[in-house]
């Protein structure tokens, strides 16, 4: 059986991602790390063995921090990278293995919220893991840190005039996105309304955003699901691994 470790850094989860590699024949084993485990959250895997690869996912936590749920989990995306397993990174996930990896990461002057339109670069449009992807195309954005230097040897594969790394591929199977491709309807809502102050500082309104929705997410949905198809099929080939 594949395995892939989800880590989790708030309340939203997998998405549209997770349901892809449900159907691809991938069992998930979805940890909250950032959570106490006395408050209800889960610990830190001792090790990656077993594990086929990881997805590190988006969530409030300020990536410069040291907190030990953090410093641990940035020595698990080492592991995963030094030891070539399939490693995808959303937002705060993004900026952790961006971190791990010896890249910097801050905060940004003006927040990053809703629909914003990413540009592939000239690497992004040769790269076979965005195979399909416009070279431009509008993306879901929910964020105030951003990478600020990718990490030694990356090539940054995606950027915006508001974020100079919105995707980037480290090695064979790492990859960074600043991005959120894996929400859906009901994920955009929840954002929407935990999101408000963030919003505010990006100068989005709730009747902005929807408007931005009813124009945007058609296309945004196409894009995304097959960015999803594309990561389970290039980044996550299907066989059993066993890492020490």
């Amino acid at each position: 059986m594949a395995t892939i470790l989800v880590l989790q850094h708030s309340k939203v989860g997998v998405g549209r991602l997770g349901a892809t590699l449900r159907d691809h024949g991938f069992t998930l084993d979805i940890r909250k790390v950032a959570i106490p485990v006395e408050s209800g959250g889960d610990p830190m895997p001792e090790s990656l063995h077993g594990y086929q690869g990881v997805l590190a996912l988006g969530g409030p936590a300020s990536p410069d921090q040291n907190d030990d749920w953090i410093l641990k989990e940035i020595e698990l995306l080492k592991e995963a990278h030094a030891k070539d397993m399939p490693l995808i990174g959303i937002c705060l996930g993004h900026q952790l293995i961006a971190r791990a990896l010896g890249g910097e990461v801050g905060r940004m002057n003006k927040p990053e919220w809703g629909f914003e339109t990413i540009n592939l670069t000239n690497q992004g449009q040769i790269d076979s893991t965005l195979g399909g992807i416009p070279w431009s195309a509008p993306q879901f954005q929910s964020h105030a840190y951003e990478v600020t230097t990718p990490p030694p040897g990356a090539t940054v594969l995606a950027k915006n005039d508001a974020c100079g790394v919105q995707c980037f591929r480290a090695g064979q199977r790492t990859f960074g996105f600043q991005f959120h491709f894996e929400v859906d309807g009901p994920m955009l809502e929840y954002y929407e309304s935990v999101d408000q102050e963030l919003m505010a500082e990006a100068g989005v309104t709730s009747s902005n955003f929807r408007a931005q929705a009813v124009e945007h997410y058609d296309m945004f949905a196409r894009v995304a699901e097959r960015l999803c198809v594309n990561l389970v099929t290039y980044a996550f080939p299907f066989k059993t691994l066993t890492h020490a």
